[in-house]
């Protein structure tokens, strides 16, 4: 399956969740954006205390690697939700970025410097 099938798939699976439990009420764009935020400080929050070049290894056991990718998931679900409450298409949107930025970005000029914002 392709990558945007699956995302579609995707989408057609968390909207059918919703569907089924009459939560598409709940579903206006702030609170999703909302849940999302919180589920990105659940992410966040794993890492908070671990230094940064142990993250890696600190998340390969099994049982860190597991939360992890829970809470990623997590973080994944609500931002299809939201994409499919204000429908955007998450693969053209991602593929347009990334089109941006290599443009803006170009690997000989930034290769070994972290871009920052002026």
């Amino acid at each position: 399956m392709t990558q945007e099938r699956e995302l579609a798939e995707l989408t057609r699976l968390v909207r059918e969740f919703s569907t089924e439990r009459d939560w598409q009420q709940f579903h206006d764009p702030k609170s999703v954006i909302l849940a999302l935020v919180g589920e990105v400080g659940e992410l966040a929050e794993l890492f908070q205390w671990v230094p940064a070049d142990q993250a890696v290894s600190r998340f390969s056991s099994p049982d860190r690697h597991a939360r992890v990718a829970e809470e990623m998931a997590d973080v994944l679900v609500y931002l299809v939700c939201l994409a499919d409450v204000l429908g955007v298409d998450l693969g053209e949107a991602a593929r347009a970025k990334l089109a941006d930025s290599h443009r803006r970005f170009a690997a000989d000029a930034v290769r070994g410097v972290a871009p920052h914002k002026p």
